[in-house]
């Protein structure tokens, strides 16, 4: 199964590619001009690698949540994939995406961040169900 993760921002959408359990590869991540154009923009990379479920990071449990639901509820139906989403906690991986390229690269607000915390919510997700 392919899998996609979505780290949804309001500037920049995080994004984690895998066909194997066992890899994750973070992919360029999508700097969000208008929600039809971020929504357009992850419809092509979804057919491109032919994405059969999308994991999205949500914040669980916190005062955001509902709010979160309802945006990333708008968000995919514009994007109107038709395959399985499934969400998955994301408290923490931000942090965790800095702290891994800390000292790596300069940190540039380039989706960089957003890309590896979609594949540690990717991680996370399938080491739990798959």
């Amino acid at each position: 199964m392919k899998y996609i993760a979505i780290d949804l921002g309001l500037k920049r959408i995080g994004l984690a590619y895998s066909a194997h359990k066992d890899i994750v590869t973070p992919l360029p991540a999508v700097i969000r001009k208008n929600r039809n154009q971020a929504s357009a923009e992850i419809k092509k990379i979804i057919k491109e690698w032919e994405v059969d479920a999308i994991v999205i990071g949500i914040p669980l449990g916190g005062s955001s949540e509902d709010e979160m639901r309802r945006r990333i509820a708008h968000f995919m139906n514009l994007v109107a994939f038709e395959g399985e989403v499934f969400y998955q906690d994301e408290a923490g991986s931000s942090l965790e995406a800095e702290n891994m390229i800390k000292g790596e690269i300069k940190y540039i607000r380039d989706g960089r961040v957003d890309s590896i915390s979609a594949m540690i919510i990717l991680q996370r997700f399938l080491a739990k169900n798959i």
